[in-house]
């Protein structure tokens, strides 16, 4: 039987336990051995707390390796395709540099942030279960809404560039098999906008899942996937520079007269799309907006930031390693020609057959990653509605359906209607805004400073009652302060270069 939705009011409130009537509904009280003399008092705080942990919620059952797999998810997504073109635009000096110190910055902040599951003692406070949770719990204030507005913004965003990341890796696939058919006499020009539909309708069915830790099998798949496709991208770039014999690009990257498919590279279009690389960057290394909601999966003991640390730890350095890895052979095999989808700067030829199943692993991953991303989101407007409409059967009933081989599913209607709309209204903006290089350094610069740094430091800071003006406040001060410097810096570059696009755009009507 699926556990009941932990988006639903917890059954143990300050460690009174909760009296529900339908209580074996959702979970069966270990059964008494026989021998057991009637009149001995059963211990129902004892088994309770043999299923819940000291929030009333379920167990939690993660570990290190399911987080370690939630977070590869969440980073090498489809922002690892753009690593090449950022390389591009910002050259053999300064490309690889900062995605070495991004990874640094992404790594520091990971870990103040993960010591704020916990307010108080990281330990054995009172656990905050979601990013907002822990603002509110720890500042308080303004900043919670802020904060709230800035995370969920920033997934739904996340939402709508999987959609167009997606719509592109399946388009592709059609475009590679028609290419082959046609012995490439055939341009094979098609319209995203039915492949969209198609992952907006794969979405609707997985969105129903109840909650994030239930989609623990869902992120390994798509981290297999994401070291599937990162892979092929890397050997067809190493096989590339064997081909040219020569690495291409230069130490400033892209050059001023270089021709692109928006015209002619100037001396400020060159300054706009360094700054965007910046955002694209940012982007790809992109998952403090759902650390705490990962951190909420592990079971404890140990600590749960001890954990969280350990599984930040390794992932971040496999996946700067891939970026690196896919983002330098990306570049040298095209320099100022790397597209902003590495797979596609290979255009479709032979092998088709390997970038057919890159493609294919793109999909996937993707699939499991906008459910990643999409869960907090999901479980925030469910809780929130739940306590708006607590006495609203529509909103917070729950009913039990026997699916075979599976178990027993928990049907919620509203929670099949909202997250229906929500699948919907993603796909339909990713069709109106197809611009995949643009969205995704957006989304970059504007979650980067405030989720990734400004929140983590100064919920730090509070946590461990550190004193202002000392040397290790003025120190995590300054790195707010660069940190927000590039995030303007990327959302200036990424908003001209979506200012460029849609002088050639028409909505609807995007073919490749």
């Amino acid at each position: 039987m699926l556990p009941r939705s932990r988006t639903l009011p917890a059954r143990i409130n300050h460690g009174e336990v909760e009296e529900r009537h339908d209580v074996k509904h959702y979970f069966q009280v270990d059964v008494q051995p026989k021998h057991q003399k009637e009149t001995e008092p059963i211990n129902i705080q004892t088994n309770y707390s043999k299923c819940f942990d000291d929030d009333g919620r379920l167990k939690r059952t993660g570990t290190f390796w399911t987080a370690t797999s939630h977070i590869i998810t969440a980073v090498i997504g489809s922002g690892v395709l753009s690593l090449a073109w950022a390389i591009g635009q910002l050259g053999w000096v300064a490309g690889p540099a900062v995605m070495i110190l991004f990874a640094f910055v992404i790594l520091y902040t990971s870990n103040l942030l993960s010591q704020c599951y916990r307010t108080g003692d990281p330990a054995n406070g009172p656990r905050n279960h979601t990013y907002t949770e822990a603002v509110k719990g720890i500042l308080g204030g303004k900043k919670v809404k802020v904060c709230g507005l800035i995370q969920y913004l920033n997934l739904f965003g996340v939402a709508i560039g999987y959609t167009i990341a997606a719509s592109v890796s399946m388009l592709a696939i059609k475009r590679s098999n028609c290419f082959h058919k046609s012995h490439r006499r055939d341009p094979c020009h098609m319209s995203s906008n039915g492949y969209m539909i198609a992952f907006g309708v794969i979405e609707i069915l997985f969105s129903q899942i109840p909650d994030f830790d239930q989609v623990w099998w869902l992120s390994i798949v798509a981290a297999i996937m994401s070291f599937t496709y990162s892979t092929v991208g890397l050997v067809l770039g190493i096989a590339k520079v064997a081909e040219n014999k020569s690495f291409k690009g230069s130490l400033t990257g892209i050059s001023i007269g270089t021709v692109t498919y928006v015209g002619t590279v100037t001396s400020t279009q060159k300054l706009w799309r360094s700054l965007q690389a910046l955002g694209a960057i940012a982007f790809a290394y992109s998952f403090s907006i759902i650390l705490i909601e990962i951190q909420d999966t592990i079971k404890s003991p140990p600590a749960e930031h001890k954990t969280m640390k350990k599984a930040s730890m390794l992932s971040i350095g496999v996946t700067t390693i891939f970026y690196l890895l896919c983002g330098c052979m990306g570049y040298a095999a095209f320099g100022d020609d790397a597209p902003g989808n590495l797979l596609t700067g290979f255009g479709f030829f032979d092998p088709y057959w390997l970038l057919d199943i890159a493609n294919a692993a793109i999909v996937i991953h993707l699939i499991g990653a906008y459910q990643v991303y999409c869960q907090p989101l999901f479980a925030f407007v469910e809780k929130w509605s739940a306590k708006k409409w607590s006495n609203s059967n529509f909103v917070t009933a729950e009913h039990g359906i026997r699916i075979p081989l599976f178990g027993v599913y928990q049907l919620n209607f509203f929670r099949v209607i909202w997250r229906t709309i929500f699948v919907i209204l993603t796909t339909i903006i990713a069709m109106l805004l197809p611009f995949f290089n643009d969205v995704v350094g957006l989304l970059g610069a504007l979650g980067f400073w405030p989720l990734t740094v400004y929140f983590p430091i100064e919920m730090y800071i509070k946590q461990k009652k550190i004193g202002r003006w000392t040397n290790q406040w003025i120190g995590l001060q300054m790195l707010s302060a660069a940190c927000l410097f590039v995030s303007i810096a990327a959302a200036v570059g990424s908003i001209a270069g979506v200012v460029l696009d849609l002088k050639t755009y028409k909505p609807f009507n995007t073919t490749y």
